[in-house]
């Protein structure tokens, strides 16, 4: 007598359906089995696929140039996520944050006001987070700085933008291939060039 083979389960986690109105950002911090770099997008939960070389690369020049050239009274932090309000809870792929809001070192998350610069490295299927959505929450929320990368033939171009207090909307303020030069939020000097 043959058995018949069995069927294999269902491996993807059964997500329970979102609360009316959506999940919360202190939701973040307790749904249980959630993947890493989830975000909050509009009550929504936004899991990212996997990373390219090219965006890892780009953000350690970034991150590294940035330490090397911040002022003291702020830090950077890598892929930590900042409450804009109850369902935005967005994960930028650096932020500069005041080195006060800094505490033990068991922090998931930063306050946006303590937030200086948002930094996102455009993939593609963030392509319309990063350029559109993002962007709009971010300024909303008072971060003065913004920077969109984008991968161009293989090399970064970063678009910078900084928040016009009257309207409260970015306003681009260069584009910048091969070499970041900027002088606000403080003096930047960034070889944008990758290692092969």
């Amino acid at each position: 007598m043959s058995v018949a083979p069995k069927k294999p389960e269902h491996t993807t986690p059964a997500w329970p359906m979102p609360p009316v109105g959506g999940y919360t950002a202190d939701d973040l911090d307790t749904l249980p089995d959630l993947p890493p770099h989830t975000e909050l997008i509009d009550g929504s939960l936004v899991f990212v696929s996997p990373q390219t070389a090219f965006h890892v690369r780009t953000i350690r020049i970034l991150e590294y140039g940035l330490l090397r050239t911040m002022p003291d009274g702020f830090d950077v932090m890598r892929e930590m996520t900042v409450v804009i309000d109850d369902q935005q809870r967005p994960e930028p792929d650096l932020i500069l944050l005041r080195a006060d809001a800094l505490g033990d070192g068991s922090e998931t998350k930063y306050d946006a006001a303590d937030v200086t610069l948002a930094v996102e490295v455009v993939s593609p299927e963030s392509r319309g987070r990063d350029r559109e959505t993002k962007p709009l929450k971010y300024a909303k929320a008072g971060i003065e700085h913004y920077w969109r990368v984008e991968n161009q033939d293989g090399k970064p171009v970063v678009f910078v933008f900084e928040l016009e207090p009257a309207t409260g909307a970015y306003v681009p303020t260069g584009i910048h291939r091969d070499r970041l030069k900027l002088s606000v939020p403080f003096d930047i000097d960034i070889d944008l060039a990758l290692p092969h």
